[in-house]
């Protein structure tokens, strides 16, 4: 049989022939620009990665209680918490909740957005808007508040306002603390500059 000779089957071919060539070198470019690729950058991305995954030490929903040397039992919670970068036992956390029970029997109930629980010098500071309720219907309101983790002893950083059996009253300051060394009775004491706007009608309505 005669081979037929025109140009397109001349082209035809040449088709055949650079086809397959052409697919050859194109693996060839692809497994090239692979080898390219430098190792070390995906292993520098790699430990970015598992640095930003062991620094994040953030604690969810943490919990803890004591009972200081008085007797008084203390429980704190909180939405979250991390540790501080630059104090050892230190750890700043949010939406935190905190009940105060003394051996008298009365308890008192606080909470605030944010606060640094200080575990070396066994101090909470409460901030962010700080309030309390008492167990002899007092709501108190203030910016912040300081109160010691292995003693009852609290006491606000700034003027309060509160609502209570006896009305509305402000002062420069409230502390909850002992009436004396050895005493298991306590004292909500307001001090500085305190105003009182009497009204009866409050008492009891506060449980």
């Amino acid at each position: 049989m005669v081979r037929p000779d025109n140009p397109y089957s001349r082209f035809i071919a040449w088709l055949k022939v650079l086809l397959p060539v052409s697919a050859l070198a194109l693996l060839s470019t692809m497994f090239l620009i692979s080898k390219s690729i430098d190792p070390t950058t995906s292993l520098t991305y790699a430990r970015v990665n598992l640095d930003e995954l062991t620094g994040d030490q953030r604690i969810d929903s943490p919990r803890f209680s004591s009972v200081t040397e008085d007797g008084a039992a203390i429980t704190f919670s909180a939405r979250s918490a991390v540790p501080n970068p630059e104090q050892t036992n230190v750890f700043n956390a949010n939406g935190l909740a905190a009940r105060i029970e003394t051996p008298d029997g009365g308890a008192v109930d606080i909470n605030a957005s944010s606060a640094v629980i200080n575990g070396q010098s066994n101090v909470v500071d409460l901030s962010g808007g700080v309030t309390l309720v008492t167990s002899t219907n007092y709501h108190i309101a203030t910016s912040g508040l300081s109160t010691a983790l292995d003693a009852t002893s609290a006491r606000t950083l700034g003027p309060v306002e509160a609502d209570g059996p006896m009305g509305h009253l402000t002062a420069g300051q409230a502390e909850i603390t002992r009436e004396g060394e050895g005493s298991d009775t306590y004292l909500l004491v307001f001090k500085g500059g305190v105003k009182l706007i009497y009204d009866p009608k409050t008492e009891g309505t506060y449980k």
